[in-house]
């Protein structure tokens, strides 16, 4: 019977818009990855749906997930604590751009950031002492989509700890010393 209110209050975010909901087995993921409560959030992002197996960690405590398109174009959400202004748009890496060190455009937008380099851009807006990071093909998403969903962003419900992780199972023929392996030595003759 506990779980009945759990269930009321996801259904309640589900009609929300099935585009940027996430249930409570990736948000305990997330969790169990050392993600920050507070760095967990949501998009809404037409055409495109969340992948729940890509939901988790990014870095020390930040946020990652990708949203896909039926026809397998991706955009990837990343939300992590930290700075960043005029000066960081032009020096950090445009997500996933090749090569690496391609110049990036970068165009402030209504307390946002626009960023482009070698076929990817991405939008970024800041919130509090977090940057929220929306990310994608040129060819696979609009400048407009993407700042729609950045500005749109909000954080997920986060109501319960993570579920205890299960711990390693206990095996009887492992050497209490050295590296852990079985003993397979070869005795006189091979």
């Amino acid at each position: 019977m506990k779980k009945a209110p759990l269930m009321v209050a996801l259904l309640a975010v589900s009609a929300c818009g099935a585009q940027g909901v996430l249930s409570q087995a990736a948000i305990d993921q997330a969790l169990g990855q050392g993600t920050d409560p507070e760095l967990i959030y949501v998009v809404d992002l037409p055409g495109y749906e969340l992948q729940e197996q890509s939901v988790g960690a990014v870095g020390e405590e930040g946020f990652g997930a990708f949203y896909v398109s039926p026809d397998g174009k991706q955009v990837q959400l990343r939300v992590d604590r930290g700075a960043f202004d005029d000066a960081v748009c032009r020096e950090r890496p445009v997500t996933d751009a090749e090569p690496v060190d391609a110049p990036v455009r970068c165009t402030p937008d209504d307390g946002g950031w626009y960023r482009e380099a070698a076929g990817r851009h991405e939008y970024v807006a800041v919130r509090g002492d977090a940057f929220l990071l929306l990310a994608g093909k040129v060819t696979d998403v609009n400048r407009e989509t993407l700042k729609t969903a950045v500005a749109g962003a909000r954080q997920a419900a986060v109501t319960a700890s993570p579920s205890s992780w299960r711990s390693p199972v206990e095996r009887g023929d492992l050497p209490t010393t050295g590296d852990g392996a079985p003993n397979n030595e070869v005795g006189p003759g091979g």
